[in-house]
């Protein structure tokens, strides 16, 4: 049996970058400097530039930093936010942790991002904002989008949680909505060592109100001007994430080569469908989302060959238990139904070799040949 390949390999990545992380990280272990401060602030420079948005604010997660864009934004209880039906639940989460509804809406059946002509079709009674959600590393077709949500006047918050370095129309997801949030979860293509995350945006008086409110409200040392949160990102956290984003670029280079290598091989396998790219945008392949036949026998059979692999969704949010009380039921989303009981991550990191990925592609045609 070949050596296992795993699903990511977070070690392969990092150690060439390990002599440089312990001199910075063991510095600031040396000085006791662990909350803001300058690592934090050179962080949020570089990253706002990377994303072509004036500002960036890191705070402890992505769901905080959904979280906080809509809460600086004034959706509270009695609103509602539009989401796609298929996404981690991170997404709709945000939208109930500042009291409001989630609205879902169904994907589109290439690209698995929120479907611009379901978007124009939804209810639109009490809708407040809208998040379109940058799936697998793929942006939203965002034109189609602003367009709706201006014509009804509509904020739109970005979820760029698996999109660092996606692109639409030659900018980087990010800087579309007023505000965009980022997760740096390790598995990310940008991720730090535990949980992190950001918000982006060019507009100076919501910005300057986040981070206040992430910091407990906070107008001074001892004055809160509201009750806030504590959600900010740590020194280290940000320290690793800015030695880590010169080189994203570069990795989601690998991550795309090593995209064309499985679509070569397994485009014409009879029953499964390959991830494409839609229009105008370039995909960073956060995740190499294949649909299979028997989906749940596929992910038994790949490990006992040793191939790690995901599901990234099994159950599409509106099926979800957490969202009984909306009164969904099997069939309301149909694209969303038919993508999450076919899916299946294949093993995508920087670093994985052509060999590892002929032997991932081998157990997918084993797969589809035994069920033929």
């Amino acid at each position: 049996m070949s050596a296992p390949v795993p699903f990511l390999d977070l070690p392969q990545q990092h150690r060439p970058l390990l002599n440089e992380l312990n001199q910075v990280i063991g510095g600031l272990i040396a000085e006791g400097k662990f909350i803001g401060g300058a690592p934090v602030a050179e962080f949020e420079k570089a990253f706002a530039k990377f994303v072509g948005s004036a500002h960036a604010v890191g705070v402890a997660n992505g769901t905080d930093a959904l979280m906080l864009a809509l809460r600086v934004l004034g959706v509270s209880r009695g609103d509602v936010v539009i989401v796609p039906a298929h996404t981690f639940i991170a997404t709709a989460e945000a939208v109930s942790m500042v009291g409001a509804t989630p609205r879902f809406v169904d994907i589109d059946p290439i690209t698995y991002t929120l479907d611009p002509k379901a978007l124009a079709a939804v209810d639109k009674t009490g809708v407040k904002a809208v998040m379109p959600v940058h799936l697998y590393g793929q942006p939203a077709d965002m034109a189609p989008i602003l367009a709706t949500a201006k014509q009804h006047g509509w904020h739109v918050v970005e979820d760029c949680a698996q999109s660092h370095g996606a692109t639409y129309q030659g900018k980087v997801t990010g800087s579309f909505g007023v505000l965009a949030g980022f997760s740096f979860y390790p598995g990310k293509n940008l991720g730090a060592f535990g949980d992190g995350g950001a918000v982006t945006g060019s507009d100076d008086a919501r910005i300057d109100h986040l981070r206040r409110v992430a910091d407990h409200g906070r107008q001074t040392k001892q004055l809160h001007g509201e009750p806030g949160v504590n959600s900010r990102l740590d020194a280290i956290q940000a320290a690793a994430l800015t030695i880590k984003l010169k080189h994203l670029a570069a990795w989601n280079k690998e991550r795309a080569v090593a995209a064309g290598w499985y679509e070569a091989r397994l485009k014409d396998v009879k029953g499964v469908v390959t991830p494409k790219v839609g229009a105008l945008r370039s995909h960073i392949y956060h995740i190499y989302a294949l649909q299979v036949p028997e989906r749940d026998r596929f992910l038994e059979h790949a490990a006992a060959q040793g191939v790690g692999c995901g599901v990234h969704y099994a159950v599409p949010l509106h099926l979800q238990p957490a969202y009984k009380a909306l009164g969904h039921k099997q069939g309301d989303f149909k694209v969303a139904e038919q993508v999450t009981a076919r899916c299946v991550s294949l093993p995508m990191f920087p670093g994985i070799t052509e060999a590892q990925v002929d032997q991932v592609v081998k157990v997918v045609k084993e797969h589809v040949k035994a069920g033929s």
